[in-house]
């Protein structure tokens, strides 16, 4: 089997990624809750996106929880050694599945500690704090004090590196003035744009930014007009959503997510599809739209 190359390479980390990576969510079960139906599956998805080249994995602990680190520690450890392997902490889930916040000492202390354990990793290479200030996206607020415990767990060496989830530029801005941050994990895609300024903000900088839901999320994008330029490229309208997304800006590392073998191929044969210039400037009107 013929490795694809995944559209270029950034940094994240001090280390160089390939800038299509893989989503590790939706191996849990539905709702991102409990295990999943076919844990042979899951198994498979990433075997194959590991032989297919992708050395960038996003997970935590919270999903499942406990299910996608223990299905990535069983599938590839011992792990290779270009792999990057980003968790994020702040959240914990309710006993019906409920998505709460987690932002004490003890529990951003605790997960980080879970995460170790269930992927079996003595340090943590990227660890994103996930702010849940408010249910419907980013919310203002001070971040020192989450962010200053997850400081000391680096400067302890369990976390070799330290990004951000679900945040505003002034918080980014906050948490560049207390540490170091390699990347920012943030809802975007063709549609929804909110980011535009601070992905080129980062970019200037040389920090990661990983768009979640690149394709939708739970409800996938919709557009006529994504649909008819897929359609006039022989692609279908995820792959262009994502070559879009890689061609938005150089510093964008995408971790579309699946639970099947032959979905995560699509996905990553967006790598391949290239947008001529009449495509793009059509694909610009599908904002906010």
């Amino acid at each position: 089997m013929s490795q694809i190359d995944l559209s270029g390479t950034f940094t994240l980390g001090g280390r160089t990624v390939k800038r299509l990576g893989y989503g590790a969510m939706q191996l849990a079960g539905p709702g991102v809750f409990g295990p999943p139906k076919d844990p042979g599956a899951a198994l498979a998805v990433l075997r194959e996106a590991i032989a297919r080249g992708v050395n960038h994995i996003d997970t935590s602990d919270y999903y499942g929880p406990y299910v996608t680190n223990r299905l990535i520690r069983e599938a590839l450890a011992p792990y290779p050694r270009e792999l990057v392997i980003v968790t994020k902490i702040g959240a914990r889930r309710g006993e019906d599945g409920a998505w709460l916040p987690a932002f004490s000492p003890q529990e951003l202390t605790q997960a980080v500690h879970d995460n170790l354990r269930n992927l079996g990793l003595e340090a943590l290479d990227v660890v994103n704090l996930r702010l849940m200030f408010s249910a419907h996206g980013p919310a203002e607020g001070s971040i020192e004090a989450p962010l200053t415990v997850l400081a000391g767990l680096q400067q302890k060496g369990l976390v070799r590196h330290i990004g951000l989830s679900n945040v505003t530029p002034t918080q980014v801005a906050e948490a560049r003035r207390i540490a170091p941050i390699v990347c920012v994990q943030n809802h975007y895609n063709l549609v929804h744009r909110a980011d535009d300024a601070l992905i080129d903000a980062l970019a200037r900088d040389g920090i990661a930014y990983v768009p979640f839901f690149p394709l939708g999320g739970f409800s996938p994008l919709q557009s006529s007009t994504l649909s008819g330029v897929a359609a006039r490229l022989g692609a279908t309208p995820m792959q262009v959503a994502l070559a879009w997304l890689l061609r938005r800006s150089p510093n964008i590392l995408l971790i579309p997510g699946t639970s099947s073998v032959a979905h995560l191929r699509e996905n990553l044969a967006a790598a391949g599809c290239t947008l001529p210039e009449d495509a793009l400037k059509e694909l610009e009107t599908v904002a906010g739209t």
